[in-house]
This record gives C-alpha cells, sequence and structure tokens, in this order.
C-alpha cells in the first residue's frame, strides 16, 4: 500500500492494527452523504486532533498471548474498516493513537520485541494517512533503560510523537527513582507523555459487581494517584519540563485540589522532608488534560482549575463514553473562540508537532 493510501474499505486487522470497536457512533455530528464534519468556530475553519484514542496491534498481542476479544471493551464489536469515516463523522480530522500498557511485568527480551512490533506498525501506519493520525510510542516502563532506548527510537527513528504509559508499573509508583531516567529523557527530548489508566489494582474486590467500577472508578482513582504522587514527590520539581496530558480530565484531582493544598498543613506529621516549590494544586497549570468529563459544568470547572490552554480534545475513541466530543467543547457556557480553538486543536498542535 503507498503513502497516503485513502481507501478507507480497508479492513485494519490486514496490517495487524486493530482499532477496538467498529460500529458508527451514534453522536449528533453525522452529516449527509457521509462527508466529512467541518468544525467552525467564529466562522473559521479547526483542525481538531483527538489526543485520546486507542488501538492493539494484534502481533503484540500474539506474542503476549493475550486474545483480541479480550481487550474491547462492552458493546465493542467486530473491527472493521470504518475508523476514519467514524472520524469524519465526529468531526475529528487527526487522531494520536496510543496502546493501553499491558506488558509491564513482561520479562526485558520479550518486552523489547512487544515493543518493537507495536512501534513499527503504529509508524507504518501513519505513515499511510499521515494527515490523519500520529501516534504514541508504547515504551516497557518496568526497564527504565530500556524504555529510554525505545523513546529516542520512536521518537527520533519512527516519527512518534511521544510515548503513552499507564498510571503505575507493575506496583510502583512513576514518582520512584528508578524511573526519573525515563522522564529525564522525556523531558529532553521536549516530547508529550499521555498518561491512561489501568484501573486500580490493588482495589479489584471491591470493584466487583454491577457498574463496571473498575473502569468507572478505578480508571480515575488510578491517575489521580499517579498525579499526585508525581507532586508530592517532587518529581515535577526535579523535571519542570515535562509534559504530561491526562486522560479523563485527570481524574478527580482537579475536582478536589485544594485539599491537596491543606494536606501537610492539617497533618505535618505525615510530611516526609520533600519541600515542593510550589502548592500542590500549582503543579496542575503545568500538566495537560483531555476533556473527556463529560458535562459543560465540568469542562469549565477543570478549565478554572488548571486553565483552558491545558485542556485538549480526548474521545476515548472507539469506547463511546462521551456522544460528541466537539459539540461538548463548543456548547460547553463560558469560553471564548479563542479558548474553544485551543481546547479543539491548537494546543495539542503544539504538544505533538502537527501544523495546523
Amino acid at each position: 500500500m503507498h503513502k497516503g493510501h485513502t481507501d478507507h474499505t480497508r479492513h485494519c486487522c490486514d496490517d495487524g492494527i486493530v482499532f477496538t470497536g467498529c460500529s458508527m457512533t451514534n453522536t449528533a455530528a453525522q452529516t449527509a452523504g457521509g462527508r466529512r464534519r467541518q468544525v467552525l468556530v467564529g466562522g473559521k475553519r479547526v483542525k481538531t486532533i483527538d489526543v485520546h484514542a486507542h488501538c492493539v496491534v494484534t502481533g503484540a498481542l500474539d506474542l503476549l498471548k493475550l486474545k483480541l476479544e479480550d481487550q474491547r471493551g462492552p458493546g465493542i464489536g467486530e473491527v472493521g474498516s470504518r475508523r476514519i469515516a467514524e472520524m469524519d463523522e465526529q468531526g475529528i480530522d487527526i487522531e494520536a493513537l496510543s496502546i493501553n500498557p499491558l506488558w509491564y511485568r513482561a520479562p526485558r527480551d520479550l518486552a523489547a520485541e512487544v515493543i518493537r512490533v507495536q512501534n513499527e506498525k503504529l509508524a507504518e501506519w501513519c505513515g499511510e494517512y499521515p494527515d490523519r493520525f500520529v501516534a504514541f510510542a508504547s515504551v516497557a516502563l518496568q526497564h527504565p533503560d530500556l524504555a529510554v532506548e525505545q523513546l529516542v527510537h520512536g521518537v527520533k527513528k519512527l516519527g512518534l510523537r511521544g510515548a503513552a504509559v499507564g498510571a503505575s508499573v507493575a506496583g510502583r509508583e512513576f514518582s520512584d527513582p528508578m524511573f526519573h531516567p525515563f522522564w529525564a529523557k522525556a523531558e529532553e527530548l521536549g516530547v508529550l507523555i499521555f498518561i491512561h489508566p489501568q484501573s486500580t489494582p490493588e482495589l479489584e474486590r471491591r470493584f466487583k459487581g454491577n457498574g463496571w467500577l473498575s473502569n468507572t472508578i478505578g480508571n480515575p482513582l488510578d491517575t489521580t494517584i499517579a498525579l499526585s504522587h508525581l507532586i508530592f514527590e517532587g518529581t515535577l520539581d526535579r523535571f519542570p519540563g515535562l509534559k504530561i496530558c491526562s486522560a479523563h480530565g485527570g481524574g478527580y484531582l482537579p475536582s478536589y485540589a485544594p485539599r491537596s493544598d491543606q494536606s501537610l498543613r492539617v497533618a505535618p506529621e505525615m510530611d516526609t522532608g520533600v519541600k515542593l516549590k510550589k502548592k500542590p494544586t500549582e503543579y496542575l497549570r503545568d500538566m495537560y488534560y483531555d476533556t473527556l468529563v463529560f458535562t459543560g459544568e465540568a469542562l469549565r470547572h477543570l478549565a478554572a482549575e488548571v486553565g483552558s490552554d491545558r485542556l485538549v480534545i480526548g474521545t476515548d475513541h472507539p469506547i463511546p463514553w462521551q456522544g460528541d466530543s466537539v459539540n461538548h467543547i463548543l456548547n460547553a457556557p463560558g469560553f471564548s473562540d479563542a479558548e474553544r480553538r485551543a481546547m479543539l486543536g491548537e494546543t495539542a498542535a503544539k504538544l505533538l508537532g502537527i501544523p495546523l
């Protein structure tokens, strides 16, 4: 297949990339004749960029002895060739693809091969559709020196735009000094690190029952814990240039952030001696967050806590958490046209090196 090919009828499994889901989203964004939805703000065309979009690579799943059907969320059907058609319908011009880490307990040689297969396939796919896709590299963070090599290779050799990581690594928090070399390299390269949670495994027993609580509650909680450690353990002070974007609006942290400012005043005996350079809430404005917070009021509050210039589209495609991520931003109260354009694509373009 030639670079830039635009035949959207090809089955994406043919190349080993699987977009876990194929049914067209039922949104108000559908356009007549299947044409690409044009998003306008103040009469000006906006290039929309989604930083939170999932896929898997079948060859990597085979190496890990995992089944494709186990990677699908509720209601997700057989994969097919509709990914770009769905993006057209939703009004998403570019997706930044990422793969949730399933390899953090894999031994070094296996992890290296899994990452090689994934990153090469992601780069190949983005090369086929350079105007529609970019991707985050996968990295084997359980082997930090290897993860550094994979990040450098992915960014400099394969053209990937950063890295996608979980919210912890086989029980170790990202603030653990063992990960400092990785954060240092990401800071040096100036690339974005996209954090996507993996539930909160320690609470697996309590998540059983109705409501898909392992995801509904577990995912935002996982992110909340990860970001809190990065703040309170001084990791963000050590690497002030680090660019981090969190899925699901940063979990619960931005919704209850001021409690963090009061914690060590109320319980000074819990102070471990790590002296922060700023109040905990101030670090929130140093990071980025997707807009997957469901209501206009929730988006307004998130922007009030972290700044609208720190927000980027996150659809969670193909998991249909939100019917229309573009209208979510267009219809939310209290934002200027400039702020809406930034959230829809301008901020993500700067972070991912995408020309507007």
